[in-house]
């Protein structure tokens, strides 16, 4: 279970290190992404183990990878200025 949750975690680390990588200009600082990164791999592995059981480390993985992608994709800014226009207009 350890080993699972350490390896979860650098999983986590490794996907916030590659949304930084590939989308600097659209995250928030570097730290607050890294950390929401191992935070929704723990959380991911937490919820797939609990509902599987103990036994399945692989899918554990996946979930912890599925859930951490979504919780870094909420921290994803539009790429350019939104243009909105006036009620009046």
């Amino acid at each position: 279970m350890i080993l699972e949750a350490l390896g979860s975690a650098v999983l986590g680390l490794i996907l916030a290190w590659a949304a930084t990588h590939r989308l600097a200009h659209r995250l928030p600082a570097r730290p607050l992404v890294f950390c929401t990164g191992v935070a929704g791999a723990l959380f991911g592995d937490f919820v797939t183990h609990t509902a599987l059981g103990p036994g399945t480390a692989l899918l554990s993985l996946l979930g912890a990878a599925i859930i951490s992608v979504a919780s870094l994709s909420l921290l994803l800014r539009p790429a350019g200025r939104l243009r909105r226009r006036s009620a009046t207009a």
